[in-house]
């Protein structure tokens, strides 16, 4: 029996004018899943809410059945790279990376072991000295997942991982989280608005329209006819773009 890592229950949470409405999610241990969806439609508010930014909501978000807002943040084990990637410019990549490490008091010689362990399995060694404004986007987003990798988290989030990198690098970088999938054994939940990129990483893929989780399908069966019209007038724009390539 597989185990679950996330689960989401009765999920609903208002922010401003904005309201995601009753979700409900099971997400497997090791799972690839992806959150794909319209800008505005919920998914980065889904993503914060499953680590936990957020007090004040009906139903439930458990890691490995436990609440997740019950979790001291430091046991979470949450690992979470954001569209911008976050990096702190003042800090050259080593610290960028050793900044979890830090903040837990590990020593000098743990945290040069686990930057070099990052640095090899990311492919930045030639860059540890570097500041951030001086990278390439995939130099960037691998610095990202360096420093939320090296707190070695069970879960990581990613926020339009691939938005900001040009064609050749999503390629490339596709490739590197499938590397860290298999290296680390986390699960990984993502969100995108790429079907393409959707359909490349995820085992399976839920559909957000206007705040609601409207569909979870197997990536291979994403475009298979549904019953829901929001879902297919959402996938249909896409598909016949798909079909004049």
């Amino acid at each position: 029996m597989v185990n679950s890592m996330v689960e989401i229950k009765k999920y609903s949470i208002q922010l401003g004018k904005f309201k995601l409405k009753n979700i409900n999610l099971n997400i497997c241990e090791k799972e690839i899943f992806a959150v794909l969806g319209r800008t505005g439609s919920g998914k980065t508010v889904l993503l914060e809410s499953v680590a936990g930014f957020y007090r004040s909501f009906s139903g439930e978000v458990t890691i490995q059945g436990q609440q997740v807002i019950d979790i001291p943040l430091e046991k979470r084990e949450i690992g979470f790279v954001y569209q911008d990637f976050g990096l702190f410019p003042h800090m050259t990549v080593y610290d960028n990376i050793t900044y979890g490490l830090k903040i837990r008091r590990k020593d000098k010689e743990y945290k040069k072991k686990m930057a070099d362990r990052m640095a090899e399995i990311l492919s930045i060694g030639h860059i540890l000295n570097q500041y951030p404004g001086t990278l390439s986007g995939g130099e960037r987003q691998r610095t990202a997942l360096a420093r939320a990798l090296i707190l070695e988290p069970k879960l990581l989030l990613m926020d339009e991982p691939f938005s900001s990198l040009d064609p050749a690098t999503k390629e490339t970088m596709y490739q590197q989280i499938k590397k860290i999938h298999e290296i680390f054994g986390c699960t990984i939940l993502f969100v995108t608005h790429d079907f393409n990129e959707a359909q490349i990483m995820a085992d399976r893929i839920g559909i957000m329209v206007n705040g609601e989780l409207k569909g979870i399908r197997k990536s291979a069966d994403l475009f298979e006819s549904y019953q829901d019209e929001e879902i297919t007038e959402f996938l249909s724009g896409f598909q016949e773009r798909r079909m004049c390539i």
